[in-house]
């Protein structure tokens, strides 16, 4: 998300929080959580409590594509009033139960809903996985235990995409709610099958892991305490 924010009485408030320097996507880092996009989103069907924020996100399963907690919600939910997006509209109390504020989006709200979704869904965005990271360290094991733990992953990824296709069989007539199932589906399905091939890479190719194992060796030769007996693993 970009989140230009619309110049005016929000964007000043936002500027007394974080300074004066200008708007950006990295000073507006707690309106960039998908979790404040889902507020928004469900805002506009009408005005909310955050209780009743979480509970609808749990009863539509959308905790499974965006992280939700009652300490980032209502994190989220200060930023975006503080940012003018929403407003509390009342207060309502229960018995001796605390209030109960009652959250609305604003015209401004509105509008950073419909560009900050429109964003994701048409601008490719870097993502930081851990499993790239995990990639980008591979090195560090030897090739055969890495294929031994992509072997598991494998089987964990076959796992998940027998759930989610089942899960999508049971919503088969309303697909379009729930779509986020259907990539995350494709996306464990072709996780899986590249990592198959790395697997076959490692175990097959002496090509593909000489560079690995040549760099493990010297590792293990600057290491004096790796080198006692680690060298003989190397391979």
């Amino acid at each position: 998300m970009t989140g230009r924010l619309s110049s005016g009485p929000a964007e000043e408030r936002l500027r007394s929080r974080l300074g004066n320097g200008p708007v950006t996507a990295a000073t507006r880092s707690k309106l960039s959580n998908p979790l404040g996009l889902a507020v928004l989103s469900l805002l506009a069907e009408g005005p909310m409590h955050p209780y009743d924020l979480a509970a609808t996100l749990r009863k539509r399963a959308k905790e499974s594509s965006i992280k939700l907690n009652c300490g980032s919600l209502y994190g989220v939910i200060g930023a975006l009033e503080a940012a003018g997006f929403i407003c509390a509209r009342e207060k309502t109390r229960m018995g001796a139960r605390p209030e109960r504020t009652i959250y609305a989006l604003t015209k401004s709200g509105k509008v950073e809903l419909h560009e900050w979704l429109g964003e994701l869904l048409s601008v490719p965005m870097k993502e930081y996985s851990k499993f790239e990271a995990g990639l980008s360290l591979m090195p560090v094991l030897r090739p055969a235990e890495v294929a031994e733990l992509l072997a598991q992953r494998q089987q964990r990824l076959s796992a998940e995409a027998r759930r989610l296709r089942t899960e999508l069989e049971m919503a088969e007539d309303r697909r379009s709610l729930v779509i986020e199932k259907e990539y995350q589906l494709a996306m464990r399905l072709a996780e899986r099958d590249w990592v198959a091939t790395l697997s076959r890479r490692i175990t097959e190719s002496a090509a593909f892991t000489k560079p690995w194992r040549a760099w493990r060796i010297d590792m293990m030769r600057q290491d004096p305490k790796k080198r006692r007996g680690g060298s003989r693993k190397a391979h």
